[in-house]
């Protein structure tokens, strides 16, 4: 399915890639400051990023923040591939609107707002203040018997994303946070992330919620039997990946056939942003395997993604990996709802703050090790 018109067709042709040449002026006001050239790590290549992301040095600081929690449930539940049941998703939705959540407590701590989507929950829910309705089904259908969505629900899905972030971005949001709620959406990113990164299901699957052995056997069969029904079957677990699908149409396909009604909606909540220019902190497999998907239809999406953190889920790491993202926290987190994103955010704000406070050598009168006078 190729799109030729509507909020995803306009908004995948507004994505530009990231100004280098903020970035090299980034990198230099950098080598300037009073520290060892490289002494913040990471942080310097995030200030870098959000230059590029910007066009302009130093970038503004990411402030306010905004959290998207896009909640929705998996036909793919019956299989068995998780101990907890699906109304869980449902009253997980109401416990984010009465503040009870850990994504409440962080989101607190860090400053950000907080808005539940309910993208694709399989129960009809109340108005709440907080809650957004962009309903799109009432659930997928089970990825291990065929499509879990139609190519036009996956669509649908995917512009309720990019509104969602409109929204916020044209609220004031100058960061976006993922999150997610979907029982049994572990075993989706896992489906994704071997679609698009080639790996072995038995490499990509994780216990999600803390399965068992034996589920988590079955969960890996299951996904085996998703790719190959969805014709998406990936080589032996030795081959080298492929590179990422090519085309729109072949990643709508992908996405239509083993994702969630979250992912396509968090893939679009990352085109958006990308599209606006600006930066979107992801959370964990779940948002790992949807940016796979934002990639794949805009590959200068990922110029506008800082990894928040790195999940205990296996698929995450590879997912992160092939999308070449270095998590800012490794916490052994599992939880999902934006948690871990949360957490870096305080990060990314530190790494831009001090491109505006912290002195060069010049200004402070401090001499660098390079400049310093050598002994006649």
């Amino acid at each position: 399915m190729i799109v030729h018109d509507g909020p995803l067709a306009r908004t995948l042709a507004a994505i530009k890639p990231a100004d280098t040449e903020a970035m090299d002026l980034a990198r230099a006001h950098q080598d300037r400051l009073t520290k060892p050239r490289g002494a913040l790590g990471a942080l310097e290549d995030v200030a870098v990023r959000l230059a590029g992301v910007a066009g302009a040095c130093p970038p503004p600081l990411p402030a306010p923040a905004a959290l998207a929690i896009f909640a929705g449930d998996h036909g793919v539940h019956a299989q068995g591939v998780t101990p907890w049941p699906q109304e869980v998703t449902t009253q997980m939705v109401a416990n984010f609107l009465a503040g009870g959540a850990v994504a409440n407590a962080f989101a607190a701590q860090a400053g950000a707002s907080v808005t539940v989507v309910d993208v694709g929950v399989a129960a009809d829910l109340p108005e709440a203040p907080g809650l957004v309705s962009r309903k799109v089904a009432y659930g997928t259908a089970d990825l291990s018997q065929g499509p879990a969505m139609t190519s036009d629900q996956a669509v649908a899905a995917l512009e309720a994303g990019i509104a969602v972030a409109v929204d916020l971005i044209d609220a004031g949001a100058a960061c976006l946070i993922t999150g997610d709620m979907g029982i049994a959406n572990t075993t989706a990113s896992a489906a994704l992330i071997c679609a698009f990164t080639g790996h072995d299901p038995a490499l990509a699957t994780g216990r999600g919620t803390g399965v068992d052995d034996t589920t988590l056997e079955l969960k890996i069969a299951v996904i085996r039997r998703a790719l190959e029904i969805n014709g998406l079957s990936t080589p032996p677990a030795s081959a080298a990946p492929p590179a990422v699908s090519e085309g729109v149409s072949e990643a709508l396909r992908t996405l239509a056939a083993v994702g969630g009604l979250e992912h396509a909606a968090l893939a679009g909540f990352i085109l958006a942003s990308a599209a606006a220019r600006v930066p979107v902190i992801l959370d964990g497999v779940i948002a790992g395997s949807s940016a796979l998907v934002a990639v794949a239809l805009s590959p200068h999406a990922i110029d506008y993604c800082v990894a928040g953190h790195r999940s205990a889920e296996p698929g995450h790491g590879v997912a992160l990996d092939h999308l070449g993202l270095r998590a800012l926290v490794d916490l052994d987190l599992r939880l999902g709802e934006g948690t871990g994103a949360l957490l870096a955010y305080p990060l990314v704000g530190s790494a831009v703050r001090v491109m505006h406070e912290v002195a060069t050598f010049d200004s402070a009168g401090v001499t660098d090790k390079d400049t310093r006078p050598t002994s006649p």
